[in-house]
């Protein structure tokens, strides 16, 4: 029988990167604070002790250059772990993520792969300041040669984040940090991996197809239990990877049920919710029976906050729009 520790998602986000330090010394880890201070949400504590200056490494304060600097460690064969301390301070690095960690094994006709994976907390919901709380994943979705991985329990997250120090191409790693610490869950101590590209089933159900991920995961699985006691059963599909996405896994659950929703926090335009509405009208349109419902984040700057709880999706708004596909 495997021994489990009962990790918070942060604790076990650290347990993840223990583990593939300690099995493979091509791993470094690098960033803001990331070593010494053991990061600002404590999720590198104590690697520094264990590991020294050299694989858990005191960057300045500059995101070009951390992203930069991983990608020519990637390219000559090793596999850093560069983390960006919030995903809203990712911009001045996102010429790097674009020209650069997207594209290396193209631009190289394949001689050369990039295994990094960019680690940064992402979302809203912890009272931070301006440029902390984003949730702008599709603009990663969106560039070929990129996986993007959202955990969104501490079992995933150590698999997931091991399987993404593994590939051999760049991954990045958003890690829902409103549920850092909500919760807790039995997590292997053993290293083992969770596939990238495969979304989980979290709830059985007929009537109504509910995709989401990351910290939008609880919340729906809320209102899908609420809405089973009056008799709506939902079947919520945790997508785990929102690229690539798990096609088959998203068009099955709907020719279940015909009817279909999406939750995320970021933005309505241009959101992933699009993506996967315009999955459904492409290979499974004939079993559609009523408009795919989208539920949000809105399309204005992260508010401050007094706004921030109206802003994120909650579970009584994630009900009503699953009640408006079923009463179509």
């Amino acid at each position: 029988m495997t021994d489990t520790q009962n990790l918070t998602l942060v604790q076990a986000v650290r347990d993840g990167l223990h583990s593939e330090l300690r099995a493979d010394d091509d791993v470094v880890v690098m960033g803001q604070d990331v070593g010494k201070n053991g990061g600002v949400f404590r999720a590198t504590e104590g690697l520094y002790d264990e590991f020294g200056g050299d694989r858990v490494i005191d960057t300045p304060l500059a995101e070009s250059g951390i992203i930069g600097t991983a990608v020519g460690m990637a390219a000559m064969g090793m596999r850093p772990v560069p983390e960006i301390q919030f995903s809203g301070f990712m911009y001045p690095g996102f010429d790097q993520i674009v020209s650069h960690m997207s594209r290396f094994r193209t631009r190289s006709r394949g001689r050369f792969t990039l295994p990094m994976t960019l680690r940064a907390p992402y979302g809203g919901g912890i009272r931070a300041p301006e440029h902390h709380s984003e949730s702008k994943e599709a603009f990663y979705a969106h560039e070929a040669g990129l996986k993007v991985v959202v955990p969104s329990t501490p079992y995933e997250a150590k698999g997931l984040l091991a399987a993404s120090i593994r590939d051999p191409d760049p991954v990045i790693f958003l890690e829902p940090k409103l549920i850092y610490r909500a919760f807790r869950e039995e997590v292997p101590e053993e290293p083992y991996t969770v596939p990238i590209g495969e979304a989980a089933t979290r709830r059985e159900g007929d009537d109504v197809a509910v995709f989401t991920y990351g910290a939008m995961t609880r919340p729906t699985l809320e209102a899908a239990e609420t809405l089973g006691e009056e008799g709506i059963e939902c079947e919520v599909v945790d997508l785990r990877t929102v690229s690539p996405l798990d096609r088959e896994a998203i068009v099955e659950a709907f020719e279940k049920t015909g009817r279909a929703v999406v939750v995320h926090e970021a933005p309505k335009t241009g959101g992933l919710a699009g993506e996967i509405t315009a999955i459904l009208q492409e290979e499974a349109l004939l079993y559609q029976e009523a408009p795919i419902g989208r539920v949000t984040g809105f399309d204005v700057p992260y508010p401050l906050y007094a706004l921030e709880d109206y802003y994120l999706p909650s579970a009584a708004r994630i009900e009503d729009g699953i009640l408006e596909a079923v009463e179509f």
